[in-house]
């Protein structure tokens, strides 16, 4: 079994935290396939700092840092480091692909790990898909575990 790797940018992760309705399933069926070694979640330095304060939203209390940085040392999440060649890649694709800043270093960070796709629910973000990479990088929302967890009652011992 080949295991999948998708890139999530912070949108995703500030998705599951705030358990946005419309959006926490389909992240909750991506941490489940995670989960049983189907996928390998991948992400930037750059997310560790975004998913502290959603556009909107109260910054996430401090109280919760343990728990944050703890999420994100799950063995099928994988951090990258910003780089001065993603860096300047980025820049890049905001001058040529008009993508903005922060977007720009998850797509060249997508794109240097080679990743299957690029989830998000930005939709001008989704908008680029099959534009920037070579090959092409596929931009998506996160998708739905195509069936839920099923709950199946504990082993109980044999009787002979």
């Amino acid at each position: 079994m080949s295991v999948e790797k998708i890139y999530w940018d912070s949108a995703c992760f500030l998705s599951h935290f705030y358990a946005e309705v419309g959006k926490d399933e389909k992240c909750d069926g991506v941490l489940q396939r995670a989960e049983r070694g189907e996928v390998l979640i991948v992400t930037s330095a750059l997310t560790l700092a975004e998913v502290l304060w959603m556009r909107g939203e109260p910054k996430l209390e401090k109280e919760k840092a343990d728990l944050v940085q703890r999420f994100f040392r799950r063995s099928y999440i994988r951090v990258y480091n910003v780089s001065r060649k993603l860096a300047e890649d980025a820049q890049v694709h905001v001058w040529e692909n008009s993508i903005k800043p922060k977007d720009a270093i998850h797509v060249a960070t997508a794109i240097h790990l080679s990743v299957d796709a690029l989830e998000t629910f930005d939709k001008k973000l989704i908008g680029k898909s099959g534009t920037v990479g070579s090959p092409l990088l596929l931009i998506r929302e996160p998708k739905a575990a195509a069936q839920g967890r099923f709950p199946l009652p504990a082993p109980t011992e044999a009787t002979n």
